[in-house]
């Protein structure tokens, strides 16, 4: 179904995929990576059947409904997405455990998700390459997203790799291995399992070093309502 009210074409034909209905806070203090700008979509997970139905892969750089991360590895204050080979594996899964205090996995955490584009779009002002500044909500508020994972990175369950995610509303919604919201748990159709797992979700792999092991994902957002086609988006209160 689609959401109640009425409203023109307009906002499904907006270049960006976040949609911004009870916004929280506009955040601008981080500064954008380098690879904000140039990662391929999808960054990480790129098994041609695991490709979410909804990303651009023909857009570079960190996407609007796309999950800001804190990026230690880049220094102070930086933020971007789920780029950068040395940091996520997608065979292996999850993030890659190091020694170095500004390297350990839990440093890497979900801040919000992307408002708009890195690169901006064509005729259009490019604001984020100019200031370096990728506009992120945070802190709460409701919003719609075009952007989403639409099939399994990997087995879940009876769904076999490439299967098509299920959305229930109430399920809690996690980043992605490629930074992008998909379900927490999923129905496969006989049992409920367990979709934030290594090689999926955006988490650490094993203990560091220093003997720490992050408990799983953050939950970013609470599904309210699953896309269908009388309305291609997601609807979720956000919980960060």
């Amino acid at each position: 179904m689609a959401m109640l009210g009425q409203a023109s074409g307009g906002f499904l034909e907006s270049s960006s995929a976040l949609r911004l209905l009870h916004v929280g806070i506009r955040n601008t203090t981080g500064v954008l990576t380098n690879d904000a700008f140039t990662q391929t979509n999808p960054p990480v997970q790129t098994t041609l059947s695991t490709i979410s139905l909804n990303v651009d892969t023909a857009t570079l750089g960190v996407l609007s409904g796309s999950v800001a991360f804190t990026r230690p590895d880049q220094g102070s204050n930086f933020i971007g997405g789920a780029a950068g080979p040395t940091l996520l594996t997608a065979g292996g899964g999850g993030i890659a455990a190091t020694s170095t205090a500004t390297s350990l996995p839990d440093a890497y955490q979900p801040l919000g998700l992307f408002i708009n584009n890195a690169v901006g779009n064509a005729y259009e002002n490019t604001p984020g390459p100019a200031s370096g500044r990728g506009p992120y909500v945070s802190a709460m508020g409701t919003y719609a997203s075009a952007l989403f994972e639409t099939q399994c990175l990997a087995a879940i369950g009876a769904l076999a790799q490439g299967a098509a995610l299920p959305y229930i509303t109430g399920v809690p919604l996690v980043a992605s291995l490629n930074g992008y919201l998909m379900p927490a748990s999923v129905w496969d159709g006989a049992a409920h399992q367990d979709a934030d797992i290594n090689g999926i979700t955006f988490q650490a792999t094993a203990k560091d070093a220093e003997g720490i092991l992050p408990a799983g994902s953050t939950i970013i957002a609470i599904l309210k309502m699953p896309a269908d086609s009388a309305q291609p988006e997601i609807m979720f209160d956000q919980r960060i």
